[in-house]
């Protein structure tokens, strides 16, 4: 299959990026290294080229219903300018994806109509088109607007700084998780949101694909070093944030998973597997996602098999990596339930050899 390409890719190219194929696009995975790319985020600032995301427009007179009917968390609570994590939960029990989800403004509206954006991972954009559409018994249009929407990434402590005399935003004002919509380099319809995948802070711009090669090329002047996915990986990584296809996926509970918090279970709305994620509420569960440091220089990877102390099988690793910041590995994996508290030592099976572990308490990465 054919790679696609976001506005940037000749930008990315030209800085000698070392370009790889991810969900469908070819999409940059660093510039320099990854280490030397992740502290710069961690320590002052970065963009990434995140375009490949999916963006669907949520419209109508029932748009809210739809949304509570469908997703984990409570969309009802969100005013005008809020953003929120929410999962799709399927009907097994499983995650279809996991999303942002953000209330627009009135006028971005009909008269009582309802909006509202999604923003999905770009590998299960198609997936979860056809699963909202299957779900849209109500007077709502589902319009996928991810083919004509850039989306950058500028993540680090300095990224307001960077980012305000390029904007009519007052970024220092914008709380956690809120959004709003305005100027940027001119462009007149630029959504800047208070949100990242880093846990440095920052912001994630929405604009017309057209418009990004200007606000990159800006920021560039800048001398904002642009960031790769090998980064944004190691980044989100040490903040515990899960990963779709590796950590979360069609076959895990958003329970199991510890996102429990983003799944309103008391509310009144029926949402798919509602009446499971209450059973194991109640009942347990068997697995759960946990963290773990691991003892020397190897770095644990998807799929490894992890045991207990007795060496018997208990658990695989579903991320890793040796932590930038840290200087140690770290990783996350599903383990039984009574192998799962903090402080456990477990050891992880690389090759023929088991090497020691311990669970630990996420985030591992502390400001």
């Amino acid at each position: 299959m054919e790679l696609r390409n976001t506005a940037l890719t000749l930008r990315h190219e030209a800085l000698g990026a070392r370009m790889m194929p991810f969900a469908g696009y070819n999409m940059p995975v660093s510039y320099t290294t990854i280490i030397e790319e992740h502290l710069a985020v961690r320590r002052s600032c970065g963009v990434f080229d995140v375009s490949h995301m999916g963006e669907f427009i949520v419209k109508g007179v029932e748009a809210t219903q739809l949304l509570l009917h469908t997703l984990s968390n409570d969309v009802s609570k969100l005013s005008p300018g809020e953003a929120q994590y929410s999962c799709m939960p399927n009907d097994k029990g499983g995650i279809v994806d996991d999303l942002l989800v953000y209330r627009l403004f009135q006028d971005q509206c009909s008269e009582g109509e309802e909006a509202y954006m999604l923003v999905v991972n770009a590998s299960n954009i198609k997936k979860d088109l056809e699963w909202l559409t299957s779900k849209n018994t109500y007077q709502t249009k589902i319009i996928d607007i991810s083919d004509r929407t850039a989306l950058l990434a500028v993540q680090g402590p300095d990224a307001a700084v960077v980012l305000q005399s390029m904007t009519d935003i007052d970024l220092k004002e914008m709380g956690y998780y809120t959004f709003a919509k305005g100027k940027v380099l001119d462009k007149e319809t630029v959504l800047v949101s208070a949100t990242g995948y880093t846990g440095a802070g920052g912001f994630e711009l929405y604009l017309d694909q057209d418009n990004a090669v200007a606000l990159w090329d800006e920021l560039m002047a800048k001398n904002v070093m642009p960031i790769g996915l090998g980064a944004r990986d190691t980044l989100r990584l040490e903040m515990g944030y899960c990963l779709y296809g590796n950590d979360i996926n069609d076959t895990t509970s958003p329970i199991e998973a510890g996102l429990s918090w983003i799944t309103k279970l008391k509310r009144e709305q029926n949402f798919p597997s509602k009446e499971r994620f209450l059973k194991q509420r109640k009942e347990g569960v068997q697995r759960k996602l946990v963290g773990f440091n691991l003892e020397g220089k190897r770095v644990p990877r998807y799929g490894y098999e992890i045991f207990n102390s007795n060496d018997q099988l208990i658990g695989n690793v579903t991320s890793g990596t040796m932590s930038p910041s840290l200087g140690y590995p770290i990783g996350m994996g599903y383990v039984a339930l009574d192998h799962a508290a903090e402080g456990t030592s477990i050891k992880v099976k690389m090759g023929k050899k088991l090497y020691q572990a311990e669970i630990v308490k996420t985030p591992f990465y502390k400001e």
